[in-house]
């Protein structure tokens, strides 16, 4: 089915006039910066903090390039992934018109956003058990208002994969924007999609550092997508989105990439064992398979079970009033000793 951007971009997204600012234009790093209205005396801090950040953020969209394999052109960062999405309903989505579709259960922000924005959201739920893409439902569900279709790959809360013959057919038979949100990516035994970027104009690609690179505190997301879309993407944003101290961080941390790779191998180390372990525990009924950092369990009495773990000091994530989720908890995973002790609690737990 063939993609046509202009064709689905809001008419007053098109006529958009995007804030520019001087330092937009100008590319140098040193200069007498007048153009602002910034305190040229500095700040209070040790470290000054009086100038805007670069708008773009090329440095750390370099940085990135490199280790994507994707031009800047390519790349879109914005405050969390959650910026990224609701960009995509800003542009793609007229209030209260279009729609869009999610494929329960999944992330709780596709919904929360389109309900923000006025979008009306029809809900495909995955295959029972397997959690798997129900793809002839969702072919059925589009209708000429659908302009975005959300697919978590690995999927949250059930930290399964998505199989790739099933995004290749909506891809394919989709006239709008299929965003597949990676956000996990990088404890799967699988690539990334972003290689497909070449083959499918439709495709938006959704990661981030808060999961592997252990950036959470910083609030940085990353899309993926064919220039035009980009564009669009910093048509919209607020100018200065990410702030100097966070562009900063990310770029410091984009030169660990070894020590990040250790930390995933042990992850998915220390998954395997905690899930092999809760298996065998007689309350659990089932542990589903995971490629995330995280795994979800199914148990008799989810409730109880969560408060005895909050009575021990020990956070988990009750996901049993969620749509196929009946009866489970999602664990993310820890340390080693964090692991232990999860593991300690639950051997006394009494069901």
């Amino acid at each position: 089915m063939e993609f046509n951007l202009d064709k689905i971009t809001r008419n007053n997204i098109k006529s958009l006039q995007a804030y520019s600012s001087a330092r937009s234009e100008f590319k140098g790093k040193e200069g007498v910066f007048l153009d602002a209205n910034e305190n040229a005396y500095g700040s209070p801090l040790q470290i000054n903090y009086n100038r805007y950040p670069d708008p773009l953020q090329l440095d750390l969209k370099d940085k990135l390039s490199k280790i994507k394999g994707l031009p800047i052109q390519n790349i879109f960062l914005g405050n969390g992934s959650d910026e990224a999405i609701d960009i995509l309903f800003r542009a793609f989505c007229e209030p209260g018109k279009d729609n869009i579709i999610i494929c329960p259960p999944t992330y709780g922000m596709y919904e929360v956003s389109a309900n923000i924005n006025d979008v009306a959201i029809k809900k495909v739920p995955l295959t029972s058990e397997t959690y798997q893409l129900n793809t002839n439902e969702i072919v059925k569900a589009i209708d000429n208002n659908t302009k975005l279709i959300f697919i978590c790959c690995p999927n949250n809360p059930t930290g399964n994969g998505v199989k790739w013959n099933d995004i290749k057919m909506i891809l394919e038979n989709f006239s709008g924007i299929v965003v597949i949100d990676e956000a996990y990516i990088n404890f799967a035994k699988y690539r990334s999609l972003i290689p497909e970027l070449l083959n499918y104009p439709n495709l938006v690609i959704l990661q981030t550092l808060s999961k592997a690179w252990g950036l959470a505190g910083i609030r940085i997301g990353m899309a993926f997508a064919s220039e035009p879309i980009i564009d669009l993407f910093n048509k919209i944003k607020p100018p200065y989105n990410i702030n100097s101290v966070s562009q900063k961080l990310a770029i410091d941390a984009l030169d660990n990439i070894t020590k990040v790779n250790d930390w995933i191998k042990e992850t998915v180390s220390e998954r395997d064992i905690l899930m092999s372990e809760i298996e065998k525990l007689p309350f659990i009924t089932k542990v589903y398979p995971s490629d995330a950092n995280f795994f979800l369990i199914k148990t008799s009495n989810p409730l109880a079970l969560y408060n005895y773990l909050l009575s021990n000091k020990i956070i988990v994530r009750d996901r049993s009033k969620v749509e196929l989720c009946e009866g489970c908890l999602r664990i993310t995973v820890g340390t080693k000793d964090e692991n232990v002790q999860l593991l300690n609690a639950l051997n006394k737990y009494s069901a």
